[in-house]
């Protein structure tokens, strides 16, 4: 087992409502500074002692600028993972390593996303992420590249349709149930989810996640201290990095070429450090920029074999209370709102609390995976105290 299992903690949630993208009032720097606040108000920290920053890929409201609005006192330590919502879960085990060393006492992980006011999808997007191998063969957003590994998990390893409609199925019904969800108000229904317009073949409109504009941030501490804080903590018992061997920036040409997640070498590390298995998570944050995606990561995470996916992912499997395996409880990355998957740790915190609008009920071990098939990638197990 790592020896950073239940060293830390998250203590504090926070999160802005979520708007369409382009839409929101505030700019994503006080977005970001709305939800950290939040977060050290739930924790009943007082947010000038705030002195660690972490957040990934392309953050743009960095410490230098949080600090002055937070009033924090000192910054002694700030990072940024690899690779958009890839490093997700990698940030957690950036803000334990800090509190560990005793570089910093207690980390903000944070991600802050307005289109308005960064130009995300316009610029950044557009000139960073698709490189000119795509884009020489006609391939010119993710939907795109994603839709040719759902094609090989479909038709090369025989997932159905079935699998990919139970998936947004799970996440809009848990988003109906949540008021913060910016699509609690979609009903879906198999005549809405066949009907939706074609994105990529097989993608159509619901299965793929579209960003938003918000905030969202946990705040981490040692174990010790979380003893003594307003929250029940959701303890960090393994969160590891990394690309697979084979993996990485190869523009769909690795051999041997995954319709998973890349995610199955991080996967055996996480049971191994954590000293868990599949079989004992009670619930799952599972990021989805594009559903089979997800599907892709829960076969890598050893929750059921490719050829089983059709069994396993049904609308009763993945919902709470009482399925196999409830999975995106707020609604996740499809129903809840996307800001690089920075919702499903909060929501994996509710879960270890038992204070989700879509409980399970005892949930003690909480799973969040990071961007599957990202260039580099992430997950993490929460535990409540018992787990330690």
């Amino acid at each position: 087992m790592s020896k950073m299992r239940g060293a830390a903690a998250i203590v504090g949630i926070g999160q802005t409502p979520y708007y369409k993208r382009g839409t929101s009032p505030e700019p994503e720097l006080k977005l970001a500074i709305r939800a950290i606040t939040q977060a050290a108000d739930d924790a009943g920290i007082d947010v000038r002692d705030i002195d660690g920053f972490v957040s990934y890929a392309s953050e743009r409201s960095d410490p230098a600028k949080l600090m002055p609005a937070l009033g924090t006192r000192e910054c002694s330590f700030a990072s940024l993972v690899w690779f958009h919502g890839g490093g997700l879960p990698a940030t957690l085990n950036i803000a334990s390593q800090a509190i560990m060393t005793g570089q910093a006492d207690i980390v903000a992980v944070y991600r802050s996303m307005a289109e308005g006011s960064n130009q995300r999808l316009r610029v950044i997007v557009a000139q960073d992420d698709t490189s000119s191998q795509y884009l020489v063969n006609g391939l010119d957003s993710p939907a795109q590249i994603l839709a040719l590994r759902a094609q090989r998990l479909m038709e090369y390893h025989g997932v159905p349709q079935s699998a990919l409609y139970a998936t947004v199925r799970a996440s809009y019904y848990h988003a109906s149930n949540n008021p913060n969800a910016y699509g609690r108000t979609v009903t879906m229904n198999d005549e809405v989810y066949e009907h939706a317009r074609m994105i990529s073949e097989p993608y159509r409109l619901f299965d793929c996640s579209r960003e938003n504009d918000a905030a969202a941030c946990i705040l981490v501490v040692s174990a010790e201290r979380a003893k003594d804080l307003k929250q029940k903590p959701a303890y960090i018992l393994s969160a590891p990095m990394g690309t697979m061997e084979g993996g990485g920036a190869l523009e769909e040409n690795w051999r041997p070429y995954y319709a998973t997640a890349g995610q199955t070498e991080l996967a055996e590390r996480l049971w191994r450090e954590s000293g868990y298995g599949p079989k004992d998570v009670d619930v799952a944050q599972i990021y989805m920029n594009m559903n089979s995606m997800g599907i892709g990561a829960m076969v890598d995470h050893g929750f059921f074999a490719m050829e089983e996916a059709g069994a396993f992912c049904t609308f009763e499997n993945l919902t709470a209370p009482s399925g196999k395996l409830p999975i995106n409880t707020s609604g996740g990355d499809l129903g809840e709102g996307f800001i690089h998957g920075m919702g499903l740790i909060p929501e994996a915190v509710r879960q270890i609390r038992g204070a989700s609008t879509n409980q399970v009920p005892g949930a003690k071990l909480s799973l969040v995976t990071g961007g599957p098939g990202d260039l580099m990638s992430s997950t993490a197990l929460l535990g409540a105290a018992e787990t330690l």
